[in-house]
């Protein structure tokens, strides 16, 4: 019995949609709108996330070393520095690199390089550039360095300069902003699935309208709740359905389209390569989106007719 039933409320909603094909193409229209909402919000996400971590990148602090450091203890302070959970990476520049580094930045100013030639030992340390998981676990990471762990075996601190101090205001002021852009990032989310929820809903709920008459027969016959709403949760999810593959073709070429602009304004980020890549976890979401949002909003929309 209850499979007969299933497949006459599965059979009586493909009838209903193909019936009312105008209002069909209107509510799969409209249902398309609001996925375009919730597709823009995934790649929106995707160049946010982007940018975040290419801001959180060049973020870094440097740990130089006095010139006589003993090459074996600046690496024995690498290693327990990447042995930090805080500490995403360490990378370790000799005495020499820093010294080559110094001559390509100072390449035009003659006096300086001329100044270096009257030196008989290269008087730069080597250094560490230290990049955090988090730019607020940069402060964790200085007071290590602050502590004794940059002392030598022989008793003598090793270490010249950390660079935190003087980069603390900008450090701040980026974990602040990456703060608040998540905040800021997850509040329009909510706002523009809310706007289109509603909007697909009402869309529903007109279709629903039309048939309150027939609604109000199948009550009065004594038919079940759930054989009145099942036509109209299976033509709702029909909706969400192809408004999904609709919106996923229609995604493709536009992706293509948007992919080299996104690639120059946004740090590297094409779009469409991003869609391709994500394609599978992209049709999950806009998939189950659809048939929710189609599903749900027909069973809210058709509970006022079903009391007679």
């Amino acid at each position: 019995m209850f499979w007969t039933n299933a497949k006459r409320i599965i059979r009586t909603g493909f009838f209903n949609f193909w019936r009312n094909g105008t209002v069909s193409l209107a509510s799969v229209l409209i249902m398309m709108v609001t996925l375009f909402v919730i597709g823009f919000l995934i790649f929106g996400s995707a160049i946010l996330n982007t940018s975040l971590s290419e801001l959180r990148n060049k973020v870094d602090i440097n740990v130089t070393f006095i010139p006589t450091a003993a090459e074996d203890d600046i690496l024995a302070i690498k290693h327990s520095l990447e042995n930090l959970p805080e500490v995403s990476l360490v990378t370790y520049v000799s005495r020499a690199d820093a010294l080559e580094a110094f001559k390509q930045r100072h390449a035009n100013d003659q006096s300086i390089l001329a100044a270096l030639g009257e030196l008989s030992d290269n008087p730069l340390g080597a250094t560490l550039n230290i990049k955090a998981k988090d730019p607020s676990q940069y402060e964790a990471i200085a007071q290590f360095l602050g502590s004794k762990n940059t002392i030598s075996p022989s008793g003598v601190t090793i270490l010249d300069h950390v660079n935190y101090y003087q980069n603390k205001v900008a450090i701040d002021k980026l974990t602040r902003i990456i703060a608040a852009a998540h905040r800021l990032g997850f509040a329009i989310t909510l706002a523009f699935v809310l706007i289109s929820v509603l909007i697909s809903f009402n869309t529903i709920r007109l279709t629903i309208y039309i048939a309150k008459d027939e609604i109000s027969v199948m009550r009065l016959v004594g038919a079940s709740t759930a054989y009145i709403q099942g036509p109209f949760v299976v033509v709702g999810v029909i909706y969400g359905l192809m408004a999904a593959i609709l919106t996923l073709f229609i995604f493709l070429p536009m992706t293509y389209w948007l992919g080299q602009v996104t690639q120059n304004f946004f740090i590297g980020l094409n779009i469409f390569s991003y869609y391709l890549h994500n394609l599978p976890q992209i049709f999950f979401l806009i998939v189950v989106s659809g048939i929710l949002i189609g599903g749900i909003s027909s069973i809210l929309a058709i509970r006022k007719y079903l009391k007679v």
